[in-house]
């Protein structure tokens, strides 16, 4: 991202630096996360504007505490340590951390006497989480600001350009954080605010042209958001040399196969092959009821479809693939392979296919993916579509998978959505959809009649990033009208349940 100002985000360990990460990016600065293991020298090789420290789950006194090399604050780019970064930033360099016996969690009153580079004075609204507090300042820096338990909750340098907060600026239960961050990246960093939707765009199109040149590109679509923000990406870049290739399975929701073709072949014109092979899927999957044998299943097929078409486009070399940042952050920043072993929107390819990746999304977080597609005009109910899984309805269906049970799952689903949309709640939703127990039966009465039925659980989930979930608190009046409605609409469903557990300790999918 050389044409970028980047700010290098050392991750000690917490869930804190992706965050920290995504701030700095809603900030316009570019922003990649780097270990702790990082050296002054390769530092120094990457030209970064600025570096942050980030939080950490350990005390710095603990045995094995994670750590940093201490020349890495005489490479003149300027530092920001947060938490557990700021307390090795004042361990480092001759302050003093130390157990009080009195530590700090959630929100806390911060008073600044007077203002400073990165705060103004007086006192706001903090969100602390540590129990060692920093007690005394390294020589040469400041004790800008205290909290009743911390003497030195922020200390600064401004000779040194090193700085560190006790607090989390990147959580939004500090009101002023992201102020805080802009000023450091502004003002201590110099950095530019270049990092927008369009620029991105407009370097990856450089980028996939100098890449692919005049060779034909194929793309493995999903129906998700990644490969299609990706595929629309490269089409913006090349045109007519993508062909993508659209297998479906038959496990889709209701209406999404017919929304994949007409946002892609109709409005934006992109070359489509769309395999229709919900018979073999099905076939695949008769008497199979494990779910991984299932996942087994419908991957295999899946790479059996995707090689019969692409065999018949010979002069293809490239395959997009849309792989996102945290992917790369979670397989270790690893560069990938040229030839592709696995895709992750549509659960593995095999080894001996031999392509060349393209993988334009592979610096963006979710978030700027979704905005990158409504740039390229993607179509709201493609950019926005909620995260499915690859096997699709095939692991939401607690059983056998058949026809009749995925048309009856889809039918409850479809319910369950439109009532969710219809309450305003699709963004505050990070998934939302029903659960078909096949194997079981329950007992019910509508009219005068005794029914034998299957239950539906619906499931709705909040989350971030979908590495943590928690149940969402739908109103009880909109559960009621969706029990209502599919007991009333769907034929062979006679009770409907709502999931209330988190992620952990469950999963957000059934299987």
């Amino acid at each position: 991202m050389s044409d970028f100002d980047t700010v290098l985000v050392v991750d000690f360990g917490a869930q804190y630096a992706q965050l920290i990460a995504r701030r700095v990016r809603e900030a316009h600065v570019y922003s990649e996360i780097v270990p702790n293991t990082i050296t002054p020298e390769e530092i120094r090789a990457r030209r970064p504007v600025g570096i942050i420290l980030s939080g950490g789950p350990a005390s710095v006194h603990v045995e094995g505490a994670p750590t940093m090399d201490v020349g890495v604050y005489d490479t003149g780019v300027p530092v920001l340590g947060i938490c557990y970064g700021a307390q090795l930033v004042a361990l480092q360099l001759g302050g003093e951390v130390a157990r009080t016996g009195q530590g700090e969690y959630g929100r806390t009153t911060l008073e600044a006497p007077a203002s400073s580079t990165l705060l103004t004075s007086g006192s706001q609204d903090v969100w602390m989480s540590h129990f060692d507090s920093i007690v005394k300042a390294p020589p040469g820096f400041a004790a800008a600001a205290s909290t009743a338990a911390t003497p030195v909750a922020v200390l600064e340098s401004d000779d040194r350009r090193v700085y560190g907060v006790q607090f989390h600026p990147e959580v939004v239960h500090t009101p002023r954080g992201q102020e805080l961050l802009k000023r450091f990246l502004y003002d201590v960093c110099q950095a530019r605010p270049t990092w927008t939707m369009t620029s991105i765009i407009e370097q990856q199109t450089e980028l996939i042209r100098k890449q692919v040149g005049g060779e034909r590109i194929i793309c493995a679509l999903s129906g998700g958001v990644d490969s299609a923000v990706a595929a629309a990406l490269v089409h913006h870049a090349v045109g007519p040399q993508l062909t993508c290739v659209y297998v479906d399975n038959g496990l889709m929701r209701e209406g999404e196969s017919e929304q994949v073709v007409e946002a892609f072949q109709r409005t934006q014109g992109i070359e489509l092959i769309h395999v229709r092979a919900e018979e073999r899927f099905l076939a695949a999957l008769e008497g199979v009821t494990e779910p991984e044998e299932k996942r087994k299943a419908i991957g295999e097929r899946f790479i059996r479809e995707f090689e019969a078409t692409a065999g018949g486009i010979e002069d293809a070399r490239f395959l997009v693939q849309g792989t996102l940042y945290p992917d790369v952050i979670e397989s270790g920043g690893a560069e990938h392979a040229s030839t592709i072993k696995s895709h992750h929107n549509v659960g593995g390819l095999p080894e001996d296919i031999e392509f060349e990746l393209v993988e334009p999304l592979r610096s963006l977080f979710k978030d700027e993916v979704r905005r990158v597609g409504e740039e390229l005009g993607l179509p709201e109910e493609v950019v926005w579509r909620q995260p499915f899984p690859g096997p699709g309805l095939g692991v939401r269906i607690i059983g056998e998978v058949t026809k009749e049970r995925a048309d009856l799952l889809r039918q409850a689903d479809a319910i369950v959505r439109h009532e969710v949309h219809e309450a305003g709640l699709d963004r505050e939703i990070w998934q939302v959809f029903a659960v078909l127990l096949a194997d079981v039966r329950s007992v019910g009465v509508m009219g005068d009649e005794r029914t034998y039925g299957h239950p539906v659980i619906v499931r709705a989930v909040t989350s971030d990033d979908a590495m943590t979930a928690d149940w969402a608190r739908l109103p009880y009046d909109l559960l009621a009208r969706i029990s209502s409605r599919i007991i009333n609409e769907v034929r062979g469903i006679n009770r409907v349940a709502y999931d209330i557990t988190s992620k952990p300790p469950g999963t957000i999918e059934w299987e």
